[in-house]
């Protein structure tokens, strides 16, 4: 089984939420949260400032965390063909852009940054990660948990 690590910014302003558009080298754009994986040695927190600035060109700072989703990821679900069964722990922050501006990812995976108003999310073909991130700034649990999101449809690992 594979294993990463990663920190979430779920950036609301109004009633948009700051989604990234990810494009793989093979298979569909899906979007999902600024966001990713947390390097050796390095402090989520810190991740999730380094992860937005790379992503979108914007800067931010963390308001409060969220909570943490650990899902498994079937090895015949991955993007992936042929990988072994996956693991992703993500810790979620909500995050304030504080300034910046919004641009693709240099040399990545993120073709572009869009504040996209909340009610719009349901239609998109989308990261689980969105809707937990969502849930998360909406319900605000004490446990810092939620139920897993069932991934079909438009909703993807």
């Amino acid at each position: 089984m594979s294993f990463r690590l990663a920190a979430y910014a779920v950036c609301i302003e109004g009633a948009r939420v700051l989604l990234a558009c990810h494009v793989p080298p093979k298979g569909e754009a899906t979007w999902t949260l600024p966001g990713g994986r947390v390097e050796h040695a390095e402090d989520p927190y810190d991740a999730v400032v380094r992860e937005v600035a790379e992503e979108t060109g914007c800067d931010a700072v963390v308001e409060r965390l969220l909570g943490v989703d650990s899902r498994i990821i079937p090895a015949a679900e991955r993007a992936v063909p042929g990988g072994p069964e996956h693991q992703n722990v993500g810790v979620f922050y909500q995050v304030r852009i504080t300034g910046g501006q919004l641009r693709p990812e240099p040399n990545g995976e993120i073709a572009e940054s869009v504040w996209t108003p909340i009610p719009d999310v349901a239609g998109l073909r989308r990261s689980s990660l969105v809707d937990i991130g969502l849930t998360l700034v909406r319900t605000l649990p004490a446990s810092g948990h939620v139920a897993p999101v069932a991934v079909g449809g438009l909703v993807q690992h």
